[in-house]
């Protein structure tokens, strides 16, 4: 019986608690708003988390894929994080943000904590060329003795990435895809992967459960859950996770 669960939040954000550790992805837990910072493009937030983040419980470990966009961190993501939680991130936003709680991790550099060891990915966040504009941005495999191993891209739209992590890590079992085809006016393509791309990343990576989040509460989201159900239908791949309630994988 897996003990493995994912607790679907919204946005990007998941309560995953693995190998008896409780991780938390790219905490997003504001109030529907808009966005709107110099330099950026504007973000508008449609919906609020399925769980407040005063009700979430204890988080051990922080899984944040990149801090410079509000939906993937935003302003109570970062009370969260000052709390003085773990956080592994990037090298760049272990330098912006406050505290020695933010673990910036290279790609392929690990971190251990209860027996889970964490590597940090590559991912890209947009086409090539488009670092400059989006910053660095991370995903993550963890491994542990007995478990699954779990691969969670964070905000990645690179296949050719997929490729590679799954050279390195063959016995990938579940897949947590940020998808939704991010789009902003500045860049003319896709910042996550599209649906038919998660469908690939999971072929690449040999996954047999998928957990899809990043489709839905952001109006930059270009393609919804349905979309993903949709690519993924007769694959068996792509697990139902309702928001607010524990799904076991």
């Amino acid at each position: 019986m897996s003990t493995t669960t994912f607790t679907y939040l919204g946005g990007p954000t998941g309560i995953l608690e693995y190998a008896g550790t409780r991780f938390i992805t790219d905490p997003t837990f504001d109030a529907p708003q808009t966005y709107a910072e110099p330099g950026s493009s504007e973000l508008v937030k449609t919906a609020g988390p399925a769980i407040e983040r005063a009700d979430i419980g204890q988080i051990d470990v922080v899984l944040l894929s990149h801090h410079s966009h509000k939906d993937n961190l935003d302003y109570e993501g970062l009370e969260l994080i000052a709390t003085g939680i773990p956080t592994l991130s990037t090298r760049e936003a272990a330098s912006d943000l406050f505290g020695g709680s933010v673990i910036g991790l290279d790609s392929w550099e690990s971190w251990d904590v209860n027996g889970i060891s964490i590597t940090s990915v590559p991912a890209l966040h947009g086409p090539p060329g488009s670092e400059r504009l989006v910053g660095q941005v991370t995903g993550f495999v963890l491994e542990a003795e007995g478990e699954p191993t779990v691969y969670v891209s964070g905000d990645n739209a690179s296949i050719p990435l997929v490729e590679q992590i799954a050279g390195r890590f063959p016995d990938v079992s579940i897949a947590i895809l940020f998808a939704g085809a991010a789009r902003v006016p500045r860049i003319d393509a896709p910042l996550t992967l599209t649906s038919v791309d998660a469908v690939r990343a999971a072929t690449a990576l040999g996954a047999s459960i998928v957990v899809g989040v990043h489709t839905e509460d952001w109006k930059h989201f270009s393609e919804s859950r349905a979309e993903l159900e949709a690519a993924f239908a007769g694959t068996g791949l792509l697990t139902a996770t309702p928001r607010g309630e524990k799904v076991t994988l």
